[in-house]
């Protein structure tokens, strides 16, 4: 019988030991791998919020510190400050998960809160990471300049540019589309260390093909780069490129509630 015993425990040990595909805790697997869900939820503050006595508003901060403890072990989250920069929106949440049950379960729970029932959902927008579809033709050289690893120093802003393209864009064959892709990434070789990029798949999960994310501690940068990519040809092709675009700060969840409790 212990013998039993003993095997049924190592068997079980064993199963437990085997690491799942995105731990909880490993953010890093859901910030960096292809098949991952990204929404990105857009939040204005209703103004009767701000009628609410400090306690009150400090209690609702609490509640939504729960939710984002309570789906921890399903998606990982980041928040950013959009208020002062926006009249459109105070802040927004990314999340990821390896399913958008996941993230949607989240959104809920965040928008049954006390808080949430003072928000406007004004934006929200889905996708998936992949791998990369034109990096593979590139010549060698730009593949080694995309490499280059971005400066050390913080980057606290982050922008969010949604982009659709036109159906031109996508009857275009690939070696067309790729020569375009090409002079694209030529122009931003120039700002990588500046600005951090990451890139969501959207068709047929919004309204949008594609969502792109941005991190960067150097604005006029990143404007340089913008002005650089409208002037290639692929820009031709944007059908929609922000509309809305999002300039933002990056903040921990406390600090955006500390700042919605004063």
């Amino acid at each position: 019988m212990n013998r039993v015993k003993a095997l049924v425990a190592g068997c079980l040990m064993a199963v437990l030991a085997v690491p799942s595909a995105f731990a909880a805790v490993d953010r890093e697997k859901l910030l960096t791998e292809p098949g991952v869900f990204g929404t990105f939820a857009v939040f204005k503050v209703d103004g009767d919020w701000w009628k609410l006595d400090k306690a009150a508003r400090g209690s609702a901060a609490a509640e939504v510190k729960a939710v984002f403890q309570k789906h921890a072990d399903n998606v990982a989250t980041d928040t950013y400050l959009l208020r002062g920069l926006s009249e459109k929106a105070d802040f927004f949440v990314r999340v990821h998960s390896i399913e958008m049950l996941n993230n949607q379960n989240f959104l809920v729970d965040l928008m049954g809160t006390t808080l949430g029932k003072y928000l406007q959902n004004t934006n929200t927008f889905n996708g998936i990471t992949k791998k990369a579809n034109y990096v593979p033709g590139f010549p060698d050289d730009l593949k080694a300049a995309m490499k280059t690893p971005p400066d050390p120093g913080a980057k606290p802003y982050v922008i969010i540019v949604p982009i659709r393209k036109d159906a031109e864009w996508w009857i275009t064959g690939q070696d067309g589309r790729g020569a375009m892709m090409k002079e694209h990434t030529d122009a931003t070789v120039a700002y990588l260390k500046a600005v951090k990029r990451k890139l969501y798949h959207a068709s047929g999960l919004d309204d949008l093909d594609f969502i792109t994310y941005f991190e960067t501690g150097k604005l006029d940068d990143f404007n340089n780069l913008v002005i650089g990519l409208e002037r290639v040809k692929e820009n031709r092709h944007n059908k929609q490129f922000g509309s809305p675009t999002l300039l933002g700060t990056i903040r921990p969840l406390d600090e955006i509630l500390e700042i919605l409790a004063r």
